[in-house]
C-alpha cells in the first residue's frame, strides 16, 4: 500500500473513533434551529455537514486544516527556487491533517505523474462534440467518459465490504486528480489552439505540467498555476460544486460520477462561472471609458452605472466572508511581483479602492469587499489566456482537490446518504399558524 494511503487510513481510524464517541456522548445535543427564511433561501446559515478539509472563518477566510493562506504560502513545499506552493502539498494536508514534509509533495507529484494516461476513447468522446461547445461541458462530459476506469464501481460490482469502499475511493480519486489537467488541457487546445496538443512533461510537479500542457511554459505563468490551484481547491463543504460532490458521493456513486456532477454545478454563473464575468465587467468598464487606464473618479461614475442599472459589481460581495478575501490578497500580491505595471491589473486595484466605499455607502451587502474572482482573470489575460469560457474549467480542475479529499473521508468515516427533510409551502402555513407542530 503506498505509504501516504497508510498514513490516511490510520489516520480515518483514529478519527472515526473520535466520531462514535461523539454521537454516542452528544448525538442528541442541538447544533442550530433553522428559520421559515432559511428554509426558503437556500439553507444559507444551516450548520448540517462535516466537512474536515477545511473551514471558512468570516473574518479569517478558508482554512485549510487550521492554517490561512498566508500561511500556507509559506509553509508548503515549493519547487526547488519557487515562489508559490506545491497544490500537492495542500492536498496531502487536507488528506492527512499534517502539514507535508517536501519528500511528501515530491511523492504525490510522482504518484499523479504515473496515473496521468487518459484512455483513447476520452478523447474520442471530445472529439464527437461541436467545436464551439462550452469548455465546461466538454469538461463534464470528459469526466463521465473517464468513468468506466472506477476501480469503486468494478469494486462495488464484484462486492466487496463496506469497510473496504474507503480504499477504493481513494485510488479513484488519486486517478482522477492525475488525470484532469491532461483532460482539460486537451480541451483547451482543441477549442482554441487548432486541435494542436502538447504531450505531458514528466519532469514537472502536477500544475507546472498542466501550464506547460495548455501552452505556457513561462516559469511565472508556472508559478500562477501553483498558487491558483491551491487557494481554488476547497472552500468548506457547503458551496454547491463541494456538496455537489459529497451529495452525489453519499449514494455510494463513483468519484467520476460524483465529481462531475459537482462540476455541472460550478459551471453556474453564481457560483464557477462568476470569474469570468468580472473580467468581462473590466473589460466593458475599459472600453466604454475609452480603453488606458481610467481615473478613479472614472470608475466611480461607472459603478454608479452598473447599480444604478439594477446590475451588480462582479467580484464584489461573499455569502460568509465579512473583509477582502484572503484569496485575492494572494493573487494582488502575486501581480505586484510579477507584473505590476500590467494595466489591467491595474484597474483591478482601482476598483478594489472604489467599490468597497460605494457598497457600504448604499447598505445593500453584508461585505462590500473583493473575493477571489475579482482578480483571478486580469492576472491570466496578462499571459495571453484571454479565453474567459476557459476560466472555469481552470477552477474545476482545482477544487477537485479538496472534494476529492472530501469524498475520501466521507467513505473513510462511513457516512451514510444524506437525506434532509422537506416540507411543502401548505405544511409551512399551518405551522406558522399554529395549527400544526413539526412533529420531527
Amino acid at each position: 500500500m503506498d505509504y501516504i494511503k497508510e498514513r490516511f487510513k490510520a489516520k480515518a481510524d483514529e478519527l472515526g473513533a473520535d466520531v462514535k464517541d461523539l454521537l454516542k456522548q452528544h448525538g442528541s445535543k442541538k447544533l442550530d434551529e433553522v428559520t421559515v427564511a432559511q428554509t426558503y433561501q437556500g439553507m444559507r446559515g444551516v450548520t448540517g455537514l462535516v466537512s474536515e478539509t477545511s473551514l471558512l472563518d468570516p473574518n479569517d477566510g478558508i482554512r485549510f486544516r487550521g492554517y490561512s493562506i498566508p500561511e500556507l504560502r509559506e509553509k508548503l513545499p515549493r519547487v526547488p527556487d519557487g515562489s508559490e506552493p506545491l497544490p500537492e502539498g495542500l492536498f496531502y494536508l487536507m488528506l492527512i491533517g499534517e502539514l507535508p514534509e517536501e519528500k511528501d509533495a515530491q511523492h504525490l507529484s510522482n504518484v499523479w505523474g504515473r496515473r496521468s494516461q487518459v484512455p483513447r476513447h476520452v478523447f474520442n468522446t471530445i472529439d464527437k462534440l461541436p467545436p464551439d461547445t462550452h469548455p465546461m461541458t466538454q469538461f463534464g462530459i470528459g469526466i463521465m467518459a473517464m468513468q468506466t476506469e472506477s476501480v469503486f464501481a468494478k469494486a462495488y460490482s464484484d462486492g466487496i465490504n463496506k469497510k473496504e469502499y474507503w480504499s477504493y475511493m481513494y485510488e479513484d480519486a488519486m486517478n482522477l486528480i492525475a488525470r484532469l489537467p491532461r483532460l482539460a488541457a486537451y480541451i483547451y487546445r482543441r477549442k482554441y489552439k487548432g486541435n494542436v496538443h502538447i504531450e505531458p512533461d514528466a519532469s514537472l510537479d502536477w500544475a507546472g505540467n498542466f501550464a506547460h500542457m495548455l501552452g505556457y511554459d513561462d516559469d511565472s505563468f508556472r508559478a500562477l498555476m501553483r498558487l491558483y490551484m491551491t487557494i481554488h481547491a476547497d472552500h468548506e463543504g457547503g458551496n454547491v460544486s463541494a456538496h455537489t460532490v459529497h451529495l452525489v458521493g453519499s449514494a455510494l456513486s463513483d468519484p467520476y460520477l460524483a465529481f462531475a456532477s459537482g462540476m455541472n454545478g460550478l459551471a453556474g454563473p453564481l457560483h464557477g462561472l462568476a470569474n469570468q464575468e468580472v473580467i468581462r465587467w473590466i473589460q466593458q468598464l475599459r472600453e466604454e471609458l475609452g480603453g488606458g487606464l481610467p481615473n478613479k473618479a472614472e470608475i466611480e461614475k461607472y459603478v454608479r452605472k452598473t447599480l444604478d442599472e439594477g446590475k451588480v459589481v462582479p467580484g464584489y460581495g461573499h455569502a460568509v466572508l465579512r473583509k477582502t478575501d484572503p484569496r485575492f490578497t494572494a493573487q494582488m500580491e502575486f501581480a505586484k511581483k510579477h507584473l505590476p505595471d500590467d494595466e489591467l491589473v491595474n484597474i483591478v486595484w482601482r476598483v478594489y479602492e472604489v467599490v468597497p466605499p460605494i457598497l457600504q455607502e448604499l447598505g445593500k451587502v453584508k461585505n462590500p469587499w473583493p473575493n477571489v474572482d475579482a482578480h483571478s482573470g486580469a492576472l491570466l489575460v496578462h499571459y495571453g489566456l484571454v479565453e474567459y469560457e476557459f476560466y472555469t474549467v481552470l477552477f474545476g480542475v482545482s477544487r477537485a482537490l479538496g472534494v476529492l479529499a472530501s469524498l475520501c473521508w466521507d467513505r473513510a468515516l462511513a457516512l451514510p446518504i444524506e437525506r434532509p427533510k422537506s416540507v411543502t409551502t401548505r405544511w409551512m402555513k399551518d405551522f406558522v399558524s399554529g395549527k400544526i407542530e413539526t412533529g420531527f
